[in-house]
């Protein structure tokens, strides 16, 4: 089988793999505080051009995502999210279950909000006719970039995002998983520093973005970094080989890596969605990175899903279905061709 379901099928790029066995039995210390570590964190703030910026590393996205959370709220503060956010849909409960409630906001098929939204949220809650410490406070808004469904934030929705959090005292924390996909798309106007200008706390991923594991926590606000190893420690994010993440992101933001193998992958997606649009297949939503979307019908479906594997992602109605194929800084150009060659000789395209 040929796997297109999703961006983390195989291990890590071989430069990664490469400083972990040159480094293998060279010495270090514990918990992050590396040689290693310390190079990573300099380049991350380099590429953001925020040379104060707290910069962790933690072993996956999940935990980063409430301990971020976690660290920034207040018992009686919540978080924002879109309905469809990794945090309120696909992490078991996580950020509730450190006691801080997830205000969902309707966001449509790209998975994005607005700042109008989220300003009339907060006008409801300070300035409605109930006393506000009646309902749980916002004070963070969680989004995805890219979203859950693919989809980019312009550099004018961040900058109206971070006009209406200062106007109403919120964070702002972009969770950056598939950020390299987002970054190389060549329909993105936004930049690692107009995140860390815009943004109070994001992530740079690495899981999904040609590392073992790992993701790395970028807190431009000092607020948010004073004791934030403690809180790492504290909620399970912390590991004692932390150079084993230092030495993944050193690898990925060494000479442009990381942007380059995502950009290979949004070039391979790119080819997957003209030939699906070539083969009539309608989007079941727009997406400039590697995840693409798109109704197929049933036993269109059916006779693919006997070499290739996507992701299901609705039934539109009885005999359509909705399904993600996703492309990865791994993908073969061979496998591409494959799938494509398959789809033109089944629907009938020379």
């Amino acid at each position: 089988m040929i796997y297109f379901n999703c961006d983390y099928t195989e291990g890590a790029h071989p430069r990664i793999l490469e400083q972990l066995c040159a480094t293998n039995l060279t010495q270090s210390v514990g918990y992050g505080e590396d040689e290693f570590c310390g190079k990573a964190r300099e380049l991350i703030r380099e590429a953001c051009r925020t040379p104060e910026a707290g910069v962790h590393f933690l072993v996956g996205g999940t935990q980063a995502n409430f301990t971020v959370i976690r660290t920034a709220l207040r018992p009686h503060q919540g978080v924002i999210s879109p309905e469809t956010g990794h945090i309120n849909v696909h992490e078991t409960g996580a950020v509730e279950a450190t006691g801080h409630k997830v205000l969902a906001l309707p966001c449509g098929r790209t998975g994005k909000i607005s700042a109008s939204q989220v300003e009339s949220l907060c006008q409801e809650h300070f300035r409605g006719g109930m006393p506000p410490e009646h309902t749980v406070q916002p004070k963070l808004v969680y989004i995805s970039h890219p979203t859950e469904n693919g989809a980019l934030y312009t550099l004018a929705e961040l900058e109206a995002l971070y006009r209406v959090c200062r106007e109403y005292g919120l964070y702002l924390f972009a969770d950056g998983a598939r950020m390299g996909y987002g970054l190389s798309s060549r329909d993105t106007d936004v930049s690692l520093p107009d995140l860390a200008r815009l943004c109070d706390a994001f992530t740079i991923g690495g899981t999904k973005c040609g590392a073992l594991f790992g993701e790395a926590v970028v807190l431009p606000n000092p607020e948010l970094n004073a004791d934030f190893r403690y809180a790492i420690k504290q909620n399970g994010g912390m590991l004692a080989k932390g150079r084993l993440l230092g030495l993944q992101f050193l690898a990925l933001f060494t000479g442009g890596l990381y942007t380059e193998i995502c950009g290979k992958a949004d070039e391979q997606a790119y080819r997957i969605a003209d030939a699906c649009r070539e083969a009539g297949l309608p989007e079941y939503v727009p997406s400039p990175t590697n995840q693409q979307f798109f109704v197929f019908p049933d036993e269109l479906l059916r006779q693919l899903e006997e070499t290739y594997v996507f992701s299901f992602w609705e039934k539109v109605d009885e005999t359509h279905t909705a399904v993600r194929i996703c492309t990865s800084w791994a993908t073969r150009e061979e496998n591409v061709d494959a799938l494509i060659a398959d789809l033109r000789k089944l629907v009938g395209k020379p």
